[in-house]
């Protein structure tokens, strides 16, 4: 089984944070970049994390030899960022190794963001995506997020263009519920890849 948990970063974890950005983005944060995030009051910055387990061989293990297994350190797989500014929650980033990506974990690691979001009181949601990105754009839109324009040449590398997305009413008492079900349906997903997600343990 793997498993995984979405928690905030510390200052432990930033090398591998700028390791993740580097190889999910080309080097997009520095880390002092990273180190401002976790000062700053108005910034939500999660991690996703990464274990894996062989039950079995691990009790085997302690019954045949009395030595429990070593244990590896969990793997930072995922970043996620929100700003809190005034009302509004904007995701600056959101990734998944690529070697993971495609397992629904980015819906996770959404679901975390929007709930931190619901629990600022913040009214809406914005982000800018890649328009050539059909899968961010796809999992975007499948939590409600509307295209609203588009930035002009906004990635430097390529020249292409941005969208800008936003999601309203994310401070409403409904959108909680919707975020249930959410929860619900990402952690099905994650199960038929063989991922258990410990969800119900994401602190605030």
């Amino acid at each position: 089984m793997r498993f995984l948990q979405i928690k905030h970063l510390t200052t432990e974890d930033l090398n591998s944070a700028v390791e993740l950005d580097r190889l999910c983005f080309g080097g997009l944060w520095t880390l002092e970049g990273y180190g401002r995030e976790l000062g700053s009051p108005n910034s939500d910055l999660l991690g996703l994390w990464s274990s894996e387990t062989d039950v079995g061989k691990s009790a085997r293990n302690l019954a045949d030899t009395g030595v429990p297994p070593l244990q590896i350190p969990p793997i930072l797989i995922g970043l996620g960022c929100l700003w809190a500014i005034l009302e509004e929650a904007h995701i600056t980033i959101l990734a998944i190794h690529p070697r993971f990506q495609g397992q629904g974990l980015g819906q996770a690691l959404l679901w975390a963001l929007l709930k931190k979001a619901h629990y600022r009181q913040l009214e809406r949601a914005t982000l800018e995506v890649r328009e050539s990105n059909l899968a961010a754009v796809s999992l975007y839109k499948k939590f409600g997020f509307k295209e609203a324009g588009r930035r002009k040449r906004y990635y430097e590398d390529t020249g292409e263009d941005a969208l800008v997305m936003w999601r309203s009413g994310i401070e409403k008492p409904e959108f909680q519920q919707y975020l249930a079900v959410e929860k619900v349906q990402s952690c099905d997903r994650l199960h038929q890849k063989n991922w258990h997600l410990a969800i119900d343990t994401f602190e605030f």
